[in-house]
């Protein structure tokens, strides 16, 4: 998947507030280089637009999130790990960098 599939992918309506299925690491990925990057260009402009921005994209991000974790057979609640400030956030990376698994109660391997 390259970068703009992933964006667009992630911001299109069926997946924008979509917490089922599955997500590929490179979709994961090149939506959060987006939304990170998006996020510091608006901050920059002006901290509002950035807050602004920000809000706008929590929703696919914890989305595409929650479907990273399912390809790799982890329930969505995990997202709760980022309440944990350093700790959790390592324990959602080590999650996120996995490979994808098999079929599984989540759907087909979306490889």
């Amino acid at each position: 998947m390259t970068f703009i599939e992933a964006v667009k992918k992630c911001l299109s309506k069926e997946n924008y507030f979509n917490f089922n299925g599955r997500a590929r690491r490179s979709e994961f990925w090149y939506f959060y280089l987006f939304a990170v990057i998006v996020g510091w260009v608006c901050s920059y402009i002006n901290g509002v637009l950035g807050t602004i921005v920000g809000l706008i994209l929590l929703l696919p991000s914890l989305g595409v999130g929650a479907r990273r974790l399912h390809d790799t057979t982890r329930s969505a609640w995990n997202l709760l790990w980022h309440i944990l400030p350093v700790i959790g956030t390592i324990i959602l990376i080590i999650f996120y960098i996995q490979d994808s698994k098999p079929a599984n109660k989540y759907g087909d391997s979306p490889k």
